[in-house]
């Protein structure tokens, strides 16, 4: 390239953009903001045959800090988020939404498609505030269905005491069947009596991990809220296996083993 990135961005967007050295990188201050009125910035680096456009890891920063939260994201959220990078060709890489200007591409295109990626990364928020409506539970339903593992929602089982307990979950594979009770909860207080009462089903329940059609449990912690203590997963695992949500494969695993 004859010209800088500062004068090729200043020919092809215009003013709405502006340049700053920063740490070898060339920053670029973009007119889109995040949710809270932040704005968002872009950084290019140049080098022979090749410019490189990323967010330095901001996009992914900025969402954990609204969520107060470094647990991880859910299958849904990941989900969303390969689906943003896929729509505006972006790599997602370490964290970084990351792009490579070639072709007949301007880089002031370039700039532009990494900043609505980013921009996009932020709307995830909505997702996470609005969790509540469409339960981890029905994210569990539509992950059996597209692993075409037979299941039965809401089942009510009576235990030894005469009790009845409904489960979340009693899958069925060509090697075993499971009971799964799914563990979620955006607080610390409720953490705790949600275990208990998931100790007290299994307890009850025990008659039914004997004899040749032994059933399974499994105690699916939605780990993506942080609000579990080392304690919560000792308690369980003394009646059961534990599963990730944010770990959806070792989870289907565990059903199939």
């Amino acid at each position: 390239m004859n010209a800088g990135p500062s004068d090729a961005i200043q020919r092809t967007i215009g003013e709405l953009f502006t340049c700053s050295q920063v740490n070898g990188y060339t920053r670029i201050r973009t007119p889109y903001l995040y949710p809270d009125g932040d704005v968002i910035d872009v950084f290019l680096k140049e080098k022979p045959g090749v410019v490189t456009i990323t967010d330095l890891g901001e996009s992914l920063r900025w969402l954990r800090m609204q969520s107060q939260s470094v647990s991880p994201r859910s299958p849904k959220q990941q989900k969303l988020l390969d689906d943003i990078c896929l729509t505006h060709g972006l790599e997602f890489f370490k964290g970084m939404l990351v792009l490579r200007a070639k072709g007949d591409e301007t880089i002031g295109k370039a700039v532009t498609r990494l900043a609505q990626g980013a921009l996009r990364v932020a709307d995830l928020w909505f997702t996470m505030r609005t969790r509540s409506v469409e339960s981890v539970s029905d994210e569990v339903e539509d992950f059996l269905k597209e692993k075409t593992i037979r299941f039965e929602r809401g089942e009510t089982l009576m235990g030894r005491s005469g009790r009845p307990w409904r489960l979340d979950f009693h899958t069925r594979t060509s090697q075993r069947s499971s009971l799964v009770s799914v563990l979620s909860t955006g607080s610390r207080g409720a953490s705790r009596s949600m275990v208990d009462h998931v100790v007290a089903t299994w307890h009850d329940l025990s008659n039914l991990k004997i004899g040749p059609e032994a059933l399974q449990f499994v105690s699916l912690f939605d780990d993506t809220q942080d609000v579990w203590s080392p304690e919560d997963f000792k308690l369980l695992a003394d009646f059961s296996e534990i599963a990730h949500w944010s770990k959806p494969d070792e989870f289907a695993a565990k059903l199939a083993a």
